[in-house]
């Protein structure tokens, strides 16, 4: 068997996966500013809170339905909920996102 430089890449073929490399990194970054800019909607109580945020986080606004107001406590406990069911529709979206781009390879971390 013949040997070919390259560490047995071929011709061209570390500069082919940097290349491929530097657009998955592009790609990612791109798609992270799209995600941020989007808006999840969390909801608790049936619909009493509902909270909404940015992807990368930020509260946009709570709506508190007019009969949730009696219960201080438990209109606190609602506003929490519903924060956290949009954050985690945010994170569960980013992460599917981010999925279809890395195929998997767990590197959304890194960019």
């Amino acid at each position: 068997m013949k040997g070919r430089g390259g560490g047995g890449f071929g011709g061209g073929g570390m500069q082919n996966i940097m290349r491929q490399a530097n657009q998955m990194q592009a790609k990612i970054k791109k798609l992270q500013e799209e995600l941020n800019e989007r808006e999840y909607e969390g909801t608790s109580g049936g619909g009493a809170v509902t909270a909404k945020m940015k992807g990368e986080s930020k509260l946009v606004s709570i709506v508190i339905s007019p009969d949730a107001a009696g219960d201080v406590e438990m209109l606190q406990d609602m506003i929490v909920g519903a924060v956290n069911d949009a954050l985690k529709k945010s994170k569960d979206t980013q992460a599917a996102e981010m999925e279809k781009i890395t195929g998997g390879l767990g590197l959304s971390g890194m960019f």
